[in-house]
């Protein structure tokens, strides 16, 4: 595992660490956890701004305020923080493992909402809609393939558990879709 630098001073989440080494063993996330500034993404180019104003529909320094990735880029479980309010999207799109698995070709991922609601379109890897699920607090969805993803009131609040390990660029993670059949 690679370092994982972890903020100090922290008053929302706790890393439990092993004392002989110093590895993390347990996150605790509050659930008013406000921190986001502290963890990546950070933006430090003109690139990964513009990458974040294309895919997500959002202003990058907002983004820096309200998305929040709390495990290590090489780590098998990613937990990401996202805080966007209505107009924050991401288009149709699935992630991709470092090994496929023949009934599993894509990396899965959960969605938990824990304030505010979200509309999650669901797609399967060819680009077929199957419908939309709209998450309200409380609610998850777990994806196996393809999906987008629409905030839908201010202050919604969204937590993402995916399959890791992060690829090296948000572009080399996911495969964007084009929908081949009309919404409902």
């Amino acid at each position: 595992m690679t370092k994982f630098d972890i903020p100090e001073n922290l008053k929302n989440i706790k890393y439990y660490k092993a004392p002989s080494d110093s590895r993390v063993v347990a996150i605790h996330i509050n659930g008013d956890f406000d921190e986001f500034e502290q963890f990546p993404p950070f933006m430090d180019t003109q690139e990964e701004r513009d990458h974040i104003l294309k895919a997500y529909n959002v202003d990058p320094e907002s983004e820096r305020k309200n998305k929040a990735h709390l495990t290590a880029d090489d780590w098998p479980l990613q937990v990401i923080m996202l805080n966007r309010d209505p107009g924050g999207t991401t288009a149709a799109h699935y992630h991709v493992p470092d090994e496929p698995l023949p009934d599993h070709p894509t990396r899965h991922q959960i969605l938990l909402c824990q304030r505010g609601s979200a509309r999650i379109g669901i797609v399967t890897t060819e680009g077929d809609y199957l419908g939309d699920v709209v998450l309200k607090p409380n609610d998850l969805v777990l994806m196996l393939e393809g999906h987008e993803v629409e905030f839908l009131e201010k202050g919604t609040r969204l937590v993402e558990i995916k399959q890791g390990p992060f690829p090296v660029t948000d572009e080399a993670d996911k495969v964007d879709l084009k929908i081949r059949t009309n919404k409902k």
